[in-house]
């Protein structure tokens, strides 16, 4: 009975970090609105952002769902497509880019599940 509930929690913990790791931030900038995911507004104030967001150099840089994207040049190797609107109205989440990888992170975390 002891090696079956060690197996399962072996087992559960394994499954949770493969869940952990597949919301990846790899995304892909559209040219049209319809192709996307969702409409993205890139505001010039950190203080109107939903979430802040840093441009990762590496694709491995870019997991969880916490605003470290990475941006991929073919549609298909992007977890979610986006789409950069001139107006805030039109926007499913409005970001803010950062320099610093410690800055991103959801101020608006109601928003979360647009990136899931």
């Amino acid at each position: 009975m002891k090696k079956t509930t060690i197996l399962s929690l072996g087992l559960l913990l394994g499954l949770f970090s493969i869940s952990q790791n597949s919301i990846a931030q790899k995304v892909f900038s559209c040219n049209y609105k319809s192709e996307a995911d969702i409409k993205v507004f890139v505001s010039k104030y950190k203080s109107d952002a939903d979430l802040i967001v840093y441009k990762c150099k590496y694709k491995s840089d870019a997991s969880g769902n916490n605003g470290l994207w990475y941006f991929v040049n073919y549609k298909s190797d992007a977890d979610k497509k986006i789409f950069f609107t001139d107006y805030k109205s039109d926007a499913d989440l409005i970001i803010y880019f950062s320099d610093y990888k410690s800055d991103a992170e959801w101020k608006n975390s109601s928003k979360k599940q647009l990136l899931l």
